[in-house]
């Protein structure tokens, strides 16, 4: 019998392409990624990677351990559902994937809420952006993930995943308290043409939607400060550095040396919850997904609109 989690372990380098991108998915180290091939190798009687001038191909008997691994772990989702059903209750481990406004603004709360009502239930939570996040919900490492896309940015869901909207998370402009925008009732792109802007790096999808949002006035916003974590980009703005986008999710109070002014059109965020279709009937999925929504909802109703609120 071979070890499943090593065989997630040649899965994630086939779908990354390296060893390196294989750690990085799955929270391991290199290190342990090539201990856990080495230990496969040992298990089949059989060369899994061809290490070559430092890339790595996966040789034809790692392809077919692969694909036999995607059937495994489809089978084993099937079980775990009918178990589940056959109690009539969720059981197991249910682990969420939340990128981080999620997290602090609803997901936590959600989780917190399932795990009180359910005992037998091992809710977990990891971190993620929406990509990486689609990435372990199709190879079976999370079961449930929270994502978001821009409507000019838009996600591109694989079809083995099933999808539930969950709202809208508006954007506004940031500025610090001195800028002459920052008393306004509200702007539009055109009068943000020339700024220094504080956002994401390259890659990341609200850097993408930043770019784009931009396009249609001949205009490349110049990302001067390319900060990943919301809370940096406020203390950045504080400092008078330069403006950014905050979305409402997750914001908190404002310190008074930073203004939001609404934006014309409002740019908003779509926020959605996808899983497994194979574990569409599976019960720590339903109530999982009745909790995003009910403490979804309960986060957007106090969404703070101005500084201070």
């Amino acid at each position: 019998m071979f070890d499943l989690n090593r065989l997630r372990a040649l899965r994630a380098v086939a779908t990354h392409g390296s060893v390196t991108g294989a750690a990085a998915a799955l929270g391991y180290t290199p290190s342990a990624v090539s201990q856990q091939i080495a230990k496969l190798e040992r298990e089949t009687g059989s060369q899994l990677l061809d290490r070559q001038g430092g890339k790595v191909e996966l040789t034809p008997a790692a392809w077919l351990l692969a694909e036999a691994t995607d059937e495994v772990v489809a089978v084993l989702e099937r079980t775990r559902s009918r178990l589940e059903e056959q109690r009539d209750q969720p059981t197991g481990r249910l682990l969420l994937a939340a990128f981080p406004t999620a997290c602090r603004g609803f997901a936590a709360a959600a989780l917190a809420g399932v795990a009180t009502r359910h005992h037998a239930l091992d809710c977990r939570l990891v971190e993620s952006d929406p990509n990486r996040a689609i990435s372990l919900v199709v190879r079976g490492e999370a079961d449930l993930a929270v994502v978001h896309d821009w409507h000019n940015t838009p996600l591109t869901l694989p079809t083995s995943l099933s999808v539930a909207a969950l709202g809208e998370d508006i954007a506004d402009v940031a500025l610090p308290a001195g800028h002459p925008l920052a008393d306004r009732d509200v702007v539009n792109p055109h009068d943000l043409r020339a700024e220094r802007w504080i956002g994401q790096g390259s890659g990341a999808m609200c850097h993408e939607w930043l770019v784009r949002s931009f396009s249609s006035l001949g205009v490349e916003p110049d990302i001067a400060y390319q900060i990943e974590e919301y809370e940096s980009q406020v203390a950045l703005l504080a400092a008078g550095l330069g403006v950014a986008m905050l979305p409402r999710l997750g914001r908190g109070v404002l310190p008074p040396t930073v203004r939001v002014v609404p934006m014309q059109p409002p740019p908003s965020r779509r926020l959605s919850a996808i899983w497994r279709s194979q574990a569409d009937r599976r019960p720590a999925i339903h109530v999982a997904l009745a909790a995003l929504r009910q403490h979804w909802a309960s986060a957007n109703s106090g969404q703070p609109n101005r500084e201070g609120a």
